[in-house]
C-alpha cells in the first residue's frame, strides 16, 4: 500500500481557500469596528474563534467611543 499524496495536496489547497474565505470578512469586520484586522486570525484557533465572537459582541468598539465622544462635544 502506498499513500496517495496527490489528494493530500488538494485538501491543503481547499483548507487554505476555506481559511481565506472565512478570515477575509472577519478581517473587514474588525477593521470597521476600529480593531486591528490581525484579530481575525483568532478564528483559526479552536477556542479563539469563540473569544473573538464574544469580544466583538460585548465590548465597546473604538469606533463607538470615537462617535460618542464627538456627539457629546457637539451638544
Amino acid at each position: 500500500m502506498h499513500a496517495d499524496y496527490g489528494t493530500m495536496s488538494g485538501s491543503w489547497i481547499m483548507m487554505l481557500f476555506m481559511g481565506i474565505l472565512v478570515i477575509f470578512p472577519i478581517w473587514r469586520i474588525c477593521v470597521k469596528a476600529g480593531y486591528s484586522g490581525w484579530l481575525s486570525l483568532l478564528v483559526l484557533i479552536p477556542i479563539g474563534n469563540l473569544f473573538l465572537l464574544y469580544f466583538l459582541g460585548f465590548s465597546e468598539w473604538p469606533l463607538e467611543r470615537k462617535v460618542s465622544g464627538s456627539i457629546s462635544q457637539n451638544l
